[in-house]
């Protein structure tokens, strides 16, 4: 039998369960989200050749081999063009409220060295995900009452959270990589909250999807050749 038949080998529940074996861990690792995983679980169990098979874990390591060698040190931001986004000067703004209304700064903009805002009544919302630094530690001086204020960074900004919550809430903190911008929130929120979200702009979100597309379309184009 030549290695050209393998392919067309008809696979056993056990050769089944062992791809699906693979796929769990990796989903426990974090190489696959869930998606991914339930469409190639979903794919395995309906495989009836090794060809079907094949594609199904060729970009996630084998059992018993080492993965490719990943450094856990924090790489500097300028890889990730933060640290070039702290821009100096005085700032765009330095202040905005919102009395039972809306404010909002977003897209390209510079975040002064100190930003206070106040929401009454009202909601704020300060994006830095596309925003310029004035200094490499800037601060967002946040009063929330009976409001809501709020802050979006992209992945790798530090948040230092200093405010105070009466009847109310200041959300979580986020790690940052180094060189990169350092953002304090202070203030307080009474009946109201500031919250901290970590988000890919949508440039970026649309270049991971692409990527995805990309590869299922790579997985399928694979998947006719073997059947051919």
């Amino acid at each position: 039998m030549t290695d050209d038949s393998v392919p067309d080998l008809r696979a056993s529940d056990a050769d089944r369960e062992r791809v699906a074996e693979i796929l769990r861990d990796a989903l426990a690792e974090g190489r696959l989200d869930m998606a991914e995983f339930e469409e190639r679980l979903d794919a395995t169990y309906q495989a009836r050749t090794y060809g079907e098979l094949a594609p199904i874990t060729r970009d996630l390591p084998a059992p018993g081999l080492a993965a490719p060698s990943v450094s856990l040190t924090k790489e500097p931001a300028a890889d990730s063009d933060l640290s070039g986004r702290i821009v100096g000067g005085e700032g765009s703004s330095t202040w905005a409220v919102a009395v039972m209304s809306g404010f909002q700064r977003k897209g390209r903009w510079t975040m002064p060295r100190r930003f206070t805002c106040l929401a009454f009544w009202g909601g704020g919302e300060i994006d830095l995900r596309e925003a310029n630094f004035a200094d490499r530690e800037v601060e967002i001086n946040a009063i929330a009452i009976m409001g809501g204020i709020d802050v979006i960074v992209p992945p790798g900004v530090e948040v230092v959270v200093r405010g105070i919550g009466i009847m109310g809430g200041f959300d979580h903190q986020e790690e940052g990589v180094p060189g990169a911008p350092r953002v304090i929130i202070t203030g307080f929120a009474f009946w109201g909250g500031v919250g901290v979200q970590r988000k890919l702009t949508r440039a970026e979100k649309q270049r991971l999807r692409e990527e995805r597309r990309q590869e299922r379309l790579d997985r399928r184009a694979g998947r006719r050749q073997l059947d051919g």
